[in-house]
């Protein structure tokens, strides 16, 4: 089935697209395609995959997930080889280990907070 459009990029919002930036072209080992003069837009892309865009957003709240009045909104899952490993670099980019790490049928994963507070997932196993 034909679609109407084309998945272009996938624009998060944060108070500092630059810096938000850097951390996932750290985690993903991608590049910066596009900064806007004003830094309010940066793009990461490599060239594969579907961008990542960046923008500023004035008084950015995070997400406050689990809680329902500021859920994740959105949120990233990074398949990983070596969760341990992977633990490790995207901590020492400045990602913090959620305090809620959920437990059920599939285990699979850890959730973290990038420097602007948004939740993402290392997912390890099968």
């Amino acid at each position: 089935m034909a679609g109407i459009a084309r998945m272009d990029t996938v624009a998060i919002d944060c108070p500092d697209p630059e810096a938000l930036a850097r951390f996932y072209a750290a985690v993903l080992g991608w590049e910066t395609i596009r900064i806007d003069e004003d830094g309010g837009w940066v793009t990461i892309t490599d060239g594969k995959s579907t961008p990542l865009s960046f923008q500023r957003v004035e008084g950015h709240r995070p997400p406050d997930w689990p809680s329902p009045e500021r859920s994740q909104q959105f949120h990233l899952d990074f398949q990983v080889d070596d969760i341990d490993k992977a633990e490790a670099e995207v901590l020492a980019l400045g990602a913090v280990k959620h305090d809620h790490q959920p437990v059920g049928p599939y285990d699979g994963f850890r959730v973290y907070l990038d420097p602007a507070g948004h939740p993402f997932c290392l997912c390890f196993g099968d």
